[in-house]
This record gives C-alpha cells, sequence and structure tokens, in this order.
C-alpha cells in the first residue's frame, strides 16, 4: 500500500482525516511568490523556467503541511505549443490572437508540443527528485474547452461568442477541440512519464452550457483525451473538475473516464456523491472568500465541508482556486482545523 494518503484516496479508499491540496495553492497570495515571479521576464518564461517553476511549487509546502504538490505552469502553454501566440497582461490576464479574427483557423501539429514544452516536464522531473516520498505530485492541464475558448475569442471573461461560434462554426471548433484533445493527452502522459503521480484536468469553463452543447464540447472532448492517455499506456488516477457544470455533473463523472471528482462550491456534496460512480473519490469544495475571512466563519465552513464529504473517498481542497488576497495564515489554520477536525 502507498504512502501517500492522497493516491490511496484516488485509489477508492477513505482516509481521515482526508488529505488536503489547495488550488494554486503556489502563487500570489504568498509575498516571496512576487519575489520570485520578478526574477523571470514574463509569465512564461516563469513556467518554463524549471528552477523558478520548482520553487514555486516548494514555496507553499515549507509554510502548510499538505498532502500533494501540483506543477507549476499554465493551461494555456497547449495554445503556445501549438503555434499561437501568447502573453499576459498585468493586472488583466492571458492574452491570445483571436481565432474569430480570422477566416481559416491554423495551428501547429500537436505531436510536436511535447517537444515546445519539454521545460515543464524538467520541471516535473526536479520535483519527483525533490519531494517528500509521501507527498503526492499533481500534474495538470486545461480541459479542451476551456482552452479552446481562450484560442477562439483571445481572453478570458464573458464567454458568449464562444458559444455561438460552435453553433456558427461547427466544423471549425469541432477540429479545433480534436486537435487541444490530442496535445493535452500527449501533455498529461509526458508529465506523468516525468514522474507524476495522479492528474487534474480543469474544466474550467464548464458553466452556462445547455446539455447538447455540453455533450458535444464537454464530454466528448474530455471522453478523447482519457481514451487517449489510457491508449498511450498511463494509468495514473486523473481528476476531472467541470466548475460549474450543475446538474450536468454526474455525466461528467459517468461519461468521461476520470477517476475522480474536482466538486465546485454550488455543487452539494451529497448531490455529487449521488451522481458520481459508486466509491469514486469526491474532492472539494470549501468555499475560497472563506479563506479570506478566517475566524469562525473559516473554522465553521471546514467543519461543514469534512462533514458532507465525510460519506466516502474525499480530499479536502477549495471549490475554486485560491485568491490573491487570502491571508497565508489562515491557510495554516484550516490545516489546522483538517488535521485535528475534532478541536478548535
Amino acid at each position: 500500500m502507498t504512502d501517500k494518503a492522497m493516491m490511496r484516496v484516488l485509489g477508492g479508499g477513505r482516509v481521515d482525516p482526508p488529505p488536503v491540496w489547495i488550488m494554486r495553492q503556489a502563487g500570489r497570495y504568498l509575498p516571496e511568490y512576487w519575489e520570485l515571479r520578478g526574477r523571470a521576464k514574463d509569465f512564461l518564461d516563469f513556467c518554463y523556467t524549471p528552477a523558478l517553476a520548482v520553487e514555486a511549487v516548494m514555496q507553499p509546502l515549507r509554510r502548510f503541511d499538505l498532502d500533494a504538490a501540483i506543477l507549476f505552469s499554465d493551461i494555456l502553454v497547449i495554445p503556445d505549443a501549438l503555434g499561437r501566440k501568447v502573453w499576459f497582461v498585468q493586472g488583466e490576464g492571458p492574452r491570445l490572437e483571436p481565432l474569430l479574427d480570422e477566416a481559416a483557423w491554423s495551428f501547429g501539429d500537436p505531436e510536436g508540443v511535447t517537444g515546445h514544452l519539454a521545460p515543464v516536464y524538467e520541471t516535473v522531473e526536479r520535483l519527483r527528485a525533490t519531494l517528500p516520498q509521501k507527498t503526492t505530485l499533481i500534474g495538470f492541464a486545461g480541459g479542451p474547452w476551456t482552452v479552446a475558448t481562450y484560442m477562439i475569442q483571445g481572453r478570458g471573461g464573458d464567454k458568449d461568442r464562444c458559444r455561438r461560434a460552435a453553433y456558427e462554426r461547427p466544423a471549425d471548433v469541432d477540429a479545433l477541440l480534436a486537435v487541444v484533445a490530442e496535445a493535452t493527452a500527449r501533455h498529461l502522459a509526458a508529465q506523468v512519464a516525468a514522474g507524476a503521480d495522479c492528474l487534474q484536468i480543469f474544466e474550467s469553463w464548464s458553466e452556462s452550457l445547455p446539455e447538447p452543447l455540453f455533450e458535444r464540447v464537454i464530454l466528448k472532448p474530455t471522453a478523447a483525451v482519457m481514451a487517449r492517455l489510457r491508449a498511450l499506456g498511463v494509468t495514473a488516477p486523473v481528476i476531472g473538475f467541470p466548475r460549474g457544470a450543475g446538474a450536468l455533473i454526474g455525466r461528467y463523472a459517468r461519461e468521461t473516464g476520470v477517476t475522480a471528482l474536482g466538486v465546485d462550491i454550488q455543487t452539494p456534496a451529497a448531490f455529487a456523491r449521488k451522481e458520481a460512480p459508486a466509491g469514486m473519490a469526491l474532492q472539494g469544495n470549501l468555499d475560497p472568500q472563506l479563506l479570506i475571512a478566517g475566524g469562525a466563519a473559516l473554522e465553521t465552513g471546514a467543519r461543514q465541508v469534512l462533514e458532507a464529504f465525510g460519506g466516502g473517498p474525499h480530499i479536502f481542497n477549495l471549490g475554486h482556486g485560491i485568491t490573491p488576497q487570502t491571508p497565508p495564515e489562515n491557510v495554516a489554520k484550516l490545516v489546522e482545523i483538517i488535521r485535528r477536525p475534532g478541536e478548535s
């Protein structure tokens, strides 16, 4: 049996207290992160410099008793590897050259992504050699629809134009999703080959999709990623996080082939447990705002999550990523509450 608590849960076991990690745990809420960030010429350079990326991963582990480390990278390395220009605007977020501005959509061959992303896999290798044996190493990628929407509209924000494009340019959108799915599977497989124990697919923009479109742009491409991963010989467990899927979360859990299900802040644990296959590990789902609030609100919220997910395999996490305004001492308090759930 593995000594990694998170891997035991991903295998269907129940661990008490549950293992804990925090989405975006390496990053902007830590003052030491900003000093590190200043050493890179831009954010992609940060992601592609293994020494800096490894240090970003290690910073929260030095502060907090977490069960897992997650690779420091970005979901938009995939379009970058496919030859689409990607850059980051301080205070505003990522930008790409939007496909919607082009009559004919063009992007590189997914066979070339792993060569372009070799520095990412070097980061994984260095982490594997650095992390304590008990610490699970998580690799990740964005879900195909989430990545494709950035490529289609060139930025985050409202996705109405992307949804409309799926109806107006169905052949283009479906071809893009197929390319992104293949590139994503290759990228994830390379992370496992480099030493990742498990993987997470961040389908951050699953919300506001009617069921037929959800089938087409979420379920089908994610199932393609999973099928391709398994065909490539990857047996590592995969956590799927379809944020905002709502009533369709059960279809995602049952039909995509993911091993475990990430639960967002608005989805009740009981609903997720009922909709997911029996024995599937669930991950989540504390409101990140409670980490800012701290105090009695944080303690109550954390205990409510522990109780709500107590009936089966559970990985404690947030229901969305940690925010920059979070005081680090509140993260320490959260971990203390989880480790000693019966105490104040």
